[in-house]
């Protein structure tokens, strides 16, 4: 989808011209996430999602960041930002304050995920779906309270409209654009333990975060030293005089 097309205002000469779009974007409106698990829950879907598609860099994922779309919008300061979302066939490593539509040749982000409360819920399920349905042309819509594990609901774009996506027996939603499942995993991120948003691979392995990999290669380490201690000891041998 192209980029809104800007306003013209006219010159001296009466010719018009058109109207630049404006530089000076607000990046933050000081408003945190509705609770520290909240919080928790983007950072593990943005770190989940990186460690998914690694090594490639054709993509960028983020959160709660900015979506600029209109000019109408930033003059209603009416912002948009996606508790997470993931751009495919983009430059992954160009830096970026907030994601403008106009400054990465029209493109929309692919995956959206809203991380809904009470005070949002509603919202999250109306208005911002009407917005990444028909003005978005959103891939993929998913919403989850992590506060409610049986909250988790998806669309997938067919046509010109979402249409829902119903879950597999463990009740996880396949999300195409990604070439991943998105379901519950119960287990502690940092200090707290609960259901939290997961990515699976397509054969349901769950995407390990990169200190989860590390922990599990230390783990089968460890394995193994006691499986050789343990040959040893059946020889006769004493581990520990070797």
């Amino acid at each position: 989808m192209t980029p809104p097309t800007p306003s013209t205002t006219p010159t001296e000469s009466g010719i018009w011209v058109p109207e630049l779009p404006p530089t000076d974007l607000v990046f933050d409106d000081g408003v945190p996430l509705e609770s520290n698990r909240h919080r928790l829950a983007m950072n593990l879907l943005i770190d989940s999602v990186y460690a998914a598609l690694a090594p490639r860099e054709d993509f960028y994922a983020s959160g709660n960041m900015f979506v600029y779309y209109s000019l109408a919008q930033i003059k209603n300061r009416d912002f948009r930002g996606p508790d997470f979302f993931v751009a495919l066939n983009v430059d992954g490593k160009k830096e970026r304050q907030g994601w403008v539509i106009w400054e990465e040749d029209g493109k929309y982000p692919d995956v959206i995920v809203e991380l809904m409360s009470p005070s949002t819920a509603e919202i999250d399920l109306t208005t911002k779906k009407e917005i990444y349905e028909q003005r978005f042309s959103t891939s993929h819509y998913f919403v989850f309270d992590p506060f409610n594990a049986n909250s988790l609901q998806g669309w997938q774009r067919q046509g010109n409209a979402f249409v829902t996506l119903q879950p597999n027996e463990r009740g996880w939603l396949w999300c195409e654009a990604l070439g991943l499942w998105l379901g519950i995993w119960q287990g502690q991120v940092l200090q707290e333990t609960t259901d939290w948003l997961r990515f699976y691979f397509p054969n349901e392995q769950l995407v390990l975060l990169p200190r989860e990999q590390e922990r599990l290669r230390a783990e089968q380490a460890n394995m193994e030293v006691e499986r050789l201690r343990a040959r040893l000891r059946e020889l006769g041998v004493d581990p520990d005089a070797v």
